[in-house]
């Protein structure tokens, strides 16, 4: 038995599958293990090195810069979603000169890396963190969704493409009502890694002083009095970072799952012929 894309395996690659799958588990398992016992023989886990975090100035600085952490993010990814799709009309365009603007736009700032755009920003043309911040954000993964936009419209059927332009639809209308729609089910996982990339980017913004919530962790870590207080700092920020890179993750799939469900995707159920039932002709079916 077989699919299109591998054979199903045996029983013994199977048993071979299962025994990486263990020896997997027990690699990860030993190292956490190992990290556990680094962080308790030094003393990382001692009420001394925890008591700060109950301070109300301290949570309350975490919560502000948690805030401005979301609030970059959320400027940058609908900045960057609606710069994508400026940008990939742009490179889908009849128009050659359009074509040939978006595209030099996408390839520079694509190659650009995103720090150096934000210290740019902030320093040559004078912006306010947050907007440097933002700005650098938006211009490096607008530019990378625009090829995501460009290359999840591409992979339509084209068929789809020359039967709606064979119903007398303009371009505007096949691009809106046909290709886009199809296209955004097979976007989304790509859309929503970017997304996560540009959360996770946020936090270069305290290179630039930007209160966002690493530059909490920084600064909370530089006046606390004991060794190594950068890592119950990190052990704090990190978690929850993940979480929001997670929760991200997890908006996608419901939002995949809505679409799935939606009567407008879906695919409409005909019931069976009857007898009497009228065939094309205007005959009736015979009994």
């Amino acid at each position: 038995m077989t699919t299109a894309l591998y054979d199903v395996p045996g029983p013994r690659t199977r048993q071979r599958h299962r025994l990486y799958g263990l020896l997997s588990t027990v690699l990860i398992l030993a190292l956490l293990g190992w990290i556990l016992y680094l962080l308790f023989t030094t003393g990382q886990f001692t009420a001394a090195k925890w008591t700060p975090f109950t301070y109300k100035g301290i949570q309350e600085l975490l919560l502000r810069g948690l805030g401005n952490t979301l609030k970059a993010f959320a400027l940058a990814a609908v900045l960057s979603l609606a710069l994508g799709g400026v940008l990939a009309t742009g490179r889908l365009s009849e128009h050659r000169t359009v074509r040939w603007v978006s595209t030099v736009l996408v390839e520079f700032f694509r190659a650009m890396p995103v720090l150096v755009m934000i210290f740019f920003i902030y320093v040559a043309l004078k912006a306010e963190p947050l907007v440097a911040l933002v700005a650098g954000l938006t211009l490096y993964n607008g530019s990378v969704l625009a090829e995501v936009f460009r290359t999840g419209v591409h992979s339509v059927d084209r068929g789809q493409r020359e039967a709606a332009y064979a119903l007398g639809m303009r371009k505007t209308q096949v691009m809106t009502h046909v290709l886009v729609p199809q296209a955004v089910r097979a976007m989304l996982p790509t859309i929503i890694s970017q997304l996560v990339v540009a959360l996770k980017d946020t936090s270069l913004g305290y290179l630039i002083t930007y209160e966002e919530f690493l530059h909490a962790g920084k600064l909370i870590a530089s006046n606390l009095d004991y060794d190594l207080p950068f890592i119950p700092v990190v052990m704090i920020i990190s978690p929850i970072y993940i979480g929001m890179c997670m929760l991200l993750s997890w908006l996608a799939h419901w939002v995949s799952r809505r679409q799935r469900r939606n009567p407008k995707v879906e695919a409409a159920e005909v019931a069976a012929p009857e007898p009497g039932t009228l065939l094309p002709g205007g005959h009736r079916r015979p009994g």
